[in-house]
């Protein structure tokens, strides 16, 4: 099926590695143009030499209040058009919710919730019919995950936002999406795996619970992602789309 990517530009942030690099590479791969963004100038430089000549890097975090603005400027500036954005993150900090700090909490609102608004919000002012924002939120959407308590406590909050957002734009033909993944072979659930002390063990016991008994792969994320922020996806709007193997209880 032809997703109708080809010279679509979109805006993926945290892209340098993990789920935001797969879904610019699963962009890129149908024809799109991404603007990637990460806070390391290397990290950065590399992931776009990677996916070629349809990609520029932009070192930028998500919690300053001025790379939301300079992110639609270099799109329009390089690539001549911006159709859309893909906002995401790194996880904030494990913890339980008797250990995380103040400043944990604090850095983590600045990034995760605060920055992607800013984002979003940035987006929505710039974008015109057909335009898309797409947030990569967690499965703590809909059900806490453990030792994830700063994640549990802003994930379900940004999805509200995002649920808002979508009623608020769609009269302008702009759509809103959320993908919630859970279990993606990842560096960053890799290393959650390995805090229980034993990572192979914590795999399996995950796996188990899983009902296609396995993790996913980034590849799997970036289709996804790049179904949904396509034209394809075009009336599909407000929607928060599970990436987890059925490992959501719930409908």
């Amino acid at each position: 099926m032809d997703l109708g990517l080809k010279d679509r530009v979109y805006v993926v942030t945290g892209a340098t590695r993990g789920l935001g690099f797969a879904s610019a590479r699963e962009l890129t791969a149908d024809g799109a143009r991404v603007v990637l963004t990460g806070r390391d100038e290397r990290r950065v430089a590399d992931a776009a030499a990677a996916l070629g000549p349809n990609a520029v890097g932009v070192v930028a975090d998500n919690a300053d209040p001025d790379a939301a603005a300079r992110l639609v400027a270099t799109a329009r500036e390089r690539f001549g058009r911006f159709d859309g954005v893909l906002i995401s993150v790194g996880g904030p900090t494990p913890g339980a919710g008797a250990d995380n700090t103040d400043e944990q909490w604090r850095s983590a609102f600045e990034s995760v919730f605060l920055g992607a608004v800013r984002l979003a919000r940035t987006a929505a002012a710039e974008l015109g019919e057909g335009g898309v924002i797409g947030f990569v939120l967690s499965g703590s959407v809909h059900e806490p995950i453990s030792g994830l308590t700063i994640s549990n406590g802003l994930r379900p909050g940004l999805a509200g936002f995002a649920k808002s957002l979508a009623d608020d734009l769609g009269p302008r033909g702009i759509r809103v999406v959320g993908l919630l993944p859970a279990r993606i072979d990842t560096d960053r659930v890799r290393e959650l795996d390995a805090l229980s002390g034993d990572a192979a063990a914590s795999r399996a016991a995950n796996e188990s619970r899983i009902p296609l008994r396995r993790y996913g792969t980034d590849r799997e994320f970036g289709r996804a992602a790049a179904f949904l922020l396509s034209p394809a996806a075009s009336y599909l709007t407000g929607i928060m789309l599970p990436v987890d193997g059925g490992a959501r209880h719930g409908f």
